[in-house]
């Protein structure tokens, strides 16, 4: 008996039955994101037709111009484009500074203080909602408070009352903190020798070290403030500073729907996260190995 072509049939079977598997998993994953491509290319009377019609009789692109006529999409997506960079920079900086200090200063109380911060990241962020509410709204000297705060709405229906609760987040420090874990200190110690001070060691000598942690970085907050609907809804009440996300409500009205300029301005939105995903990807990868669970 041929045991060596019996076991490499059965290698092929499984292999092949592994790719056929993977294949099926990716066509049902990708089948809503072609549903809303066709459901903003679709004339209006198509896009409910039964049985689904996956392939309309015509394309058209008048979706995407009631998209941009019926509310001030172009707007909404400057805000929400302004917020999420702000925050990336934010995070950036202050969660790297933070990471820093953590992994690579020694103080007393170094790890405690980390222990607290793990512990912050395992609370559901609507729990902390409402105190974050009230300390916007009674910050005092801003948006007409006084020294006790009070007397104007603080930082309420402005962008500081979405970039500053969320500048420093704890998944930003905890995350380079561990990459600065990987780097060796023998370069702070030289560094130390030749009189430089620690912010100096930070900015010139670490920090450019970190360009895989600081693109992977930039992917996960940009993301995070350009989907972000809850917080920017509750904090903004002009509707010239209304989002992008918020702006994806004005196609729904009077109990309805209307799906193709929704579906248009959904991809249009999700341009921004694809554009700065494919321009750093090849930081992502080396930035998730290296930011592991070394402590």
């Amino acid at each position: 008996m041929d045991t060596s072509g019996s076991s490499l049939f059965k290698r092929s079977l499984s292999k092949s039955i592994y790719y056929i598997v993977c294949i099926v998993i990716a066509i049902v994953m990708f089948l809503p994101f072609y549903w809303s491509v066709l459901t903003s290319l679709k004339p209006d009377e198509e896009i409910f037709a039964m049985p689904i019609r996956w392939f309309p009789s015509h394309l058209t692109l008048e979706h995407y111009r009631k998209a941009f006529t019926t509310a001030p999409f172009a707007l909404f997506f400057w805000n929400s484009l302004v917020l999420a960079v702000a925050g990336v920079l934010a995070n950036l900086f202050f969660g790297s500074i933070s990471g820093y200090a953590f992994a690579k200063l020694n103080f007393k109380l170094n790890k405690p203080i980390f222990r607290v911060l793990l512990a912050a990241m395992m609370i559901p962020g609507i729990v902390t909602m409402i105190p974050t509410v009230y300390v916007m709204r009674h910050i005092p000297f801003f948006g007409g408070n006084d020294i006790f705060g009070s007397g104007g709405n603080g930082l309420m229906n402005s962008f500081w009352g979405i970039i500053l609760p969320g500048a420093s987040g704890t998944f930003a420090v905890f995350f380079m903190r561990q990459f600065f874990l990987t780097l060796p200190s023998d370069m702070m110690e030289m560094a130390r020798i030749e009189g430089c001070g620690e912010f100096k060691i930070f900015w010139r000598i670490y920090l450019p070290l970190t360009k895989p942690a600081l693109a992977t970085l930039s992917i996960f907050t940009f993301q995070a403030g350009w989907n972000s609907f809850l917080w920017p809804m509750i904090v903004l009440n002009d509707p010239d500073k209304a989002t992008i996300q918020m702006g994806l409500q004005a196609f729904s009205y009077n109990f309805q729907t209307d799906y193709g300029p929704m579906m248009a301005g959904a991809l249009v939105a999700i341009l921004p996260i694809l554009v700065l995903f494919l321009a750093l990807q090849r930081y992502f990868v080396q930035g998730i190995a290296f930011s592991g669970i070394k402590g």
